[in-house]
């Protein structure tokens, strides 16, 4: 990356502007980060990188470092022309001062500072202060290092000029307030996968990560430390999501244009599998509800691959003209659009981009591209098309299989799966659906349960593995066609989350291998098929116990070894302290390992697994979906080897096996 005149990009006192004060954010600051929970702490780390990051995507920097210090505590440095310590016209202040203390006071307002900005509610670094009970900034430029320190927002003194330097950037570090965050505790994971992302997005930026918190038993090795650079940007990116996928399209297709409303970088590569994997952002924030650049983007593709197809003498007819929906299976694709002016966002967090010129512009510039692309690679084009016509293929059997689904149901009067027994209830909030494994555990779990509100649907063996196969495939796979009816949502392009007939499905399978298996189909299967089940709250894995613990007439239940041991320590102790006697005999403690649900009587099963006063059920959710989708691939999916080396690494962190 090359770096621009650093004294040729003016950033000075005139290009800050104040809208307006500081003092609202510690009372609300959920109007300022979307929470104080999980997502409102990390928004403070991204709040600062974000301004580190426009400062590479303005061509000022190429080197950001992000450290986890003891105690919580984060350190952001970055290389950019650091924030300028003059006084401001305004306020009378340094400007460093001022853009930390009032709120909406940045470079981000003016089209002087800028020209193209993330920020993700544009409420600045300032709020990043107000929620730190303390917080330092050191800026070197103009031939000096300045600092100032601040407590809750406010100065402790004005800004130092601490000693002659060289260079230019800005170090931020800060300490997130116990008052405003009730648990601080960073999720390491969470903050790599943003900056990653943030690599990918910023061409030639190296963006380094130390945690000084993990002290290696290395010699000369200080800190957990992580790097990430791609002088590929997205190209790199859409790569990294194709790891251990065959390509149809070796030769990835990329596709960079910038004009005077926006710029706009696509990559896309197609592979043998059978789901789309696509990721938009504007001014690198991730938008997962697409939006405008989104739709542009279809449209280009899905004209580009119908004018290829004519032009060749593949499609003659209307009716072989390839859909939308023909160009998403097995395409990996990046978009990214930087826009001057504020971006349109639907809903505060930032999810949609609604501008409408976005639309066209996109369009334009894919079509081009993409036709100039498939004119000069006839062999990768050729294999594209091929891919999409298999597609269509599958899609109108796929469609013919889910009619037969729709139409067995009408003709039934929407009659259910026999081995249903369903509840009484008709209100789907407060109803339950037991998918359980085999009809021995189904019989227990019929006969204990409250028929008032909970279903049972026994499953016999193991279901179709859906990650190898298409949707006409698994639809005629009658235990996946009992589910989908007992649901009621439907399934494909039909899906309709509101026709939800239980607001909890629970997967409740033995404690064993065999039931880990079943569980990780069926967690496929709605993670694949029926994600929005996921992301409203409403799938869920039942705990049944591992051990019933009996000493005399009072009966315990252990869900692993770790309650197993507590539980025969405090029987022990209860023990010792009922002795009247020497001679009296202890109580013999009885442990029983349930090999199955199916050994539990329905009382038990009721008491431990199914009553909702005493059970243990744990909510599914997928927080990081590329996370989630990797790692359904490599368990589901049809490569070996990045299996043996998941199962390798993890094998050791498995506390219970059984064989």
């Amino acid at each position: 990356m090359v770096l621009k005149n650093k004294k040729a990009g003016e950033y000075t006192s005139k290009q800050i502007q104040v809208l307006e004060g500081l003092e609202p954010v510690r009372k609300r600051p959920g109007m300022y980060i979307g929470g104080t929970g999980v997502e409102g702490l990390h928004h403070l780390v991204w709040e600062v990188v974000n301004n580190s990051i426009d400062e590479a995507m303005a061509g000022y920097c190429n080197e950001i470092v992000v450290e986890f210090l003891e105690d919580q505590m984060i350190r952001i440095t970055d290389n950019g022309r650091g924030i300028p310590v003059d006084k401001h016209a305004k306020t009378k202040k340094s400007s460093l001062e001022t853009v930390m203390t009032t709120l909406h006071a940045g470079g981000k307002f003016d089209k002087g500072g800028y020209k193209v900005s993330g920020g993700l509610h544009g409420v600045g670094v300032s709020v990043v202060n107000a929620l730190s009970k303390w917080m330092r900034v050191e800026v070197k430029r103009d031939g000096f290092l300045w600092s100032q320190e601040y407590i809750k927002g406010k100065p402790k003194a004005r800004v130092k000029k601490e000693k002659p330097a060289r260079g230019t950037g800005t170090v931020t570090l800060f300490d997130p307030d116990p008052e405003i965050f009730k648990e601080i505790k960073w999720n390491k994971h969470k903050i790599l996968e943003y900056l990653r992302h943030q690599a990918y997005l910023t061409k030639g930026v190296r963006i380094r990560i130390v945690d000084w918190r993990k002290k290696l038993p290395i010699k000369g090795y200080e800190g957990d430390v992580y790097s990430f650079y791609f002088d590929g940007g997205i190209v790199s990116y859409v790569k990294h999501l194709n790891e251990g996928k065959e390509a149809v399209n070796s030769l990835p297709v990329f596709i960079e244009k910038e004009t005077e409303e926006a710029s706009v970088e696509v990559a896309l590569q197609y592979n043998n599998d059978f789901k789309e994997r696509l990721f938009a952002f504007t001014n690198n924030i991730y938008n997962p509800g697409g939006g405008t650049h989104v739709s542009g983007f279809r449209m280009a593709l899905t004209r580009s691959l119908n004018d290829y197809g004519k032009k060749q003498g593949f499609i003659k007819k209307k009716e072989e003209m390839l859909v939308a929906e023909d160009m998403q299976e097995g395409l990996v694709a990046v978009i990214s659009v930087k826009m001057p002016q504020a971006p349109q966002f639907e809903g505060q967090t930032k999810d949609k981009l609604g501008n409408p010129e976005v639309k066209g512009l996109v369009f334009s510039i894919v079509k081009e591209g993409l036709g100039y692309y498939l004119e000069e690679n006839p062999l990768e084009a050729k294999k594209i098309f091929g891919k999409c016509v298999l597609a269509a293929k599958a899609r109108q059997a796929a469609r013919a299989a889910r009619d037969t689904v729709i139409r067995k149901g009408a003709l039934d009067g929407f009659a259910l799966p026999g081995k249903l027994a369903d509840c009484s209830s008709r209100k789907p909030e407060e109803c339950e659906l037991y998918i359980v494994e085999g009809d021995s555990a189904g019989g227990s779990a019929k006969q204990g349960r409250d028929r008032m509100f909970q279903a049972i649907l026994p499953l016999r063996g193991k279901i179709l593995n859906v990650e190898k196969a298409r949707l006409d495939k698994m639809l005629s796979s009658e235990e996946i066609k009992n589910l989908i009816i007992a649901l009621g949502t439907g399934v494909g392009e039909e899906m309709d989350v509101s026709k939800l007939r239980y607001h909890r499905v629970i997967i409740m399978t033995d404690a064993d291998v065999d039931g880990a298996h079943i569980r990780t189909l069926l967690l496929t299967l709605f993670y694949r098929n029926f994600p929005e089940l996921i992301e409203n709250g409403y799938l869920y894995i039942a705990q049944p116990p591992l051990y019933r613990i009996q000493m005399g007439k009072k009966v315990e239940y252990a869900y692993n070894d770790e309650d197993k041991n507590e539980i025969i320590g405090e029987l022990n102790k209860e023990q010792d302290k009922e002795k009247k006697g020497e001679k009296e005999k202890p109580k013999k403690i009885v442990i029983s390992r349930f090999k199955g649900l199916g050994e539990m009587n329905p009382d038990q099963l009721w008491e431990t697994t199914m009553n909702p006063k005493n059970r243990v059920i744990l909510q599914v959710n997928a927080e990081d979906a590329e996370e989630a989708d990797r790692i359904f691939d490599i368990l589901m999916g049809n490569e070996v080897a990045p299996r043996r080396k998941f199962i390798q690494t993890y094998a050791k962190s498995v506390e219970n096996l059984d064989v």
